[in-house]
């Protein structure tokens, strides 16, 4: 159980599996964001169509409605949503940061007033490890503070201390077998800090690692810079996970230097409100110019969408507010962003990893460039 397998590598690219109680998951692969026990807009008979390997859910989401201990009672998250695959928890630290107007924070936990109703919680270490466990996912991660961008290097260096401090207390309460444990890297942008971190929670010994604390508003070349530093001293068996990143291009360079795992709310976001992701970059399809296009949404995809529907009959839905247009375009992004992942992979395995990622840029318009 949770034996990570390096099947092959490109570079530093890397194609390995990580076995789980839930089945095994193949990897680099990226995770669909069940925030609420449910990916929006996509029932699990679809996420397994698309080949979602693992979805995660939102530990603070899911401890507050319908509560922590209502899943256990009803036998777990699995059962709760049925889904029979892997699933990982996050651990509430990102909330700590996303709603920082709500939270008092110090070494012993965090105090915060709900976003639904404005009641009182208090959220540690411990609390995480005991709803992560009551959820019964098959990855369960630490408890730490994700800090913001800028941040002065004093600040940052709080920010780690604790996270390792928070780390420690995790290990030590988390009593689940059948639950792998992910530590969590923090740092800001300093290498230095960046480089601290990693030592102090690979000596704590877990089963995977998260990096954390970036996709947060820096520049693409600072989180680039960032990965580049840590990947000479991540442990090579176990799994590297990329919290919060699902652009493309942020997929194609995170496996270039060696990440394995990725999530994001970026696909289901983007397709409810009309973004779609193909090959050649992004289409926003309620533009007056799909009006009378009557080609699919990309020619190359081969989801459900493209298969089946053009883009001036997908633009008719969202101008009608119609659901099925959040939910065709949910299912398009999703199919997209699952299958890069699995095309890298096969890419590593065929030792043509830099030509993958010299056709994707060759075809993909980057607005961010």
């Amino acid at each position: 159980m949770f034996e990570f397998k390096l099947e092959a590598v490109c570079g530093r690219a890397r194609a390995g599996e990580f076995a789980t109680p839930h089945g095994i998951i193949k990897t680099p692969v990226f995770m669909p964001v069940g925030t609420q026990a449910s990916v929006k807009a996509m029932s699990p008979d679809e996420l397994e169509e698309i080949n979602a390997q693992i979805i995660l859910g939102n530990t603070y989401h899911l401890y507050l409605r319908p509560s922590d201990e209502l899943i256990a009672e009803a036998g777990g998250l699995h059962k709760f949503m049925n889904w029979k695959r892997p699933i990982l928890t996050d651990s509430g630290g990102f909330q700590v940061f996303s709603l920082a107007k709500l939270n008092k924070i110090s070494d012993k936990g965090v105090s915060c007033r709900s976003h639904i109703d404005g009641s009182e919680h208090f959220m540690s270490p411990e609390w995480s490890m005991k709803v992560q466990e009551n959820l019964g996912s098959d990855i369960a991660m630490c408890f730490d503070q994700c800090g913001a961008y800028p941040a002065t290097h004093e600040r940052a260096e709080e920010e780690l201390r604790r996270t390792s401090l928070w780390a420690r207390r995790c290990k030590n309460s988390h009593k689940r077998e059948d639950q792998a444990l992910f530590g969590i890297v923090q740092g800001s942008f300093y290498e230095d800090l960046r480089l601290r971190s990693a030592r102090e929670i690979i000596d704590l010994d877990f089963n995977g690692y998260g990096i954390g604390g970036l996709s947060v508003g820096e520049p693409r070349e600072v989180m680039y810079n960032m990965l580049d530093v840590l990947n000479p001293v991540m442990p090579e068996h176990t799994p590297r996970y990329l919290m919060g990143v699902g652009y493309p291009a942020d997929i194609v360079e995170g496996i270039a230097r060696g990440i394995d795992m990725f999530d994001c709310v970026m696909p289901t976001r983007n397709g409810r409100n009309g973004t779609l992701f193909t090959q050649f970059g992004r289409v926003n399809i309620k533009a007056n110019c799909y009006a009378r296009d009557f080609r699919p949404v990309d020619e190359t995809c081969g989801c459900y969408l493209c298969r089946n529907f053009t883009r001036a009959y997908l633009r008719h839905l969202y101008q009608a507010g119609e659901i099925l247009a959040a939910r065709l375009c949910t299912y398009h992004n999703l199919y997209f962003t699952i299958k890069l992942a699995e095309r890298a992979r096969q890419a590593i395995i065929d030792n043509r990893f830099n030509e993958f990622r010299e056709d994707f840029y060759a075809k993909f318009k980057d607005e961010r460039a």
